[in-house]
């Protein structure tokens, strides 16, 4: 199965968690760290679903890049 995984960068390094399986969150000191400690989280997860008889999250999320025009600060100032 394929999830979508999202980095964000912390003080401590990065936290990752899967878009379709939000439960599944975790930190890394380096984004490789991050992502085998996401892996290996999801795993335990799935097994205790499979345990508990849960259905796991089938990954359904599509990402679109979009363009936002954003206002200049001095755009801002004078709304």
């Amino acid at each position: 199965m394929n999830f979508t995984a999202c980095y964000t960068k912390i003080d401590a390094g990065y936290m990752g968690q899967l878009l379709e399986w939000p439960e599944v969150i975790t930190e890394g000191g380096t984004l490789d760290e991050c992502r085998a400690m996401l892996i290996d989280a999801a795993n335990e997860m799935a097994a205790v679903y499979h345990e508990d008889k849960i259905a796991i999250p089938q990954p359904s999320i599509m990402l679109e890049p979009i363009n936002i025009n954003l206002l200049r600060l001095s755009e801002l100032r004078r709304v």
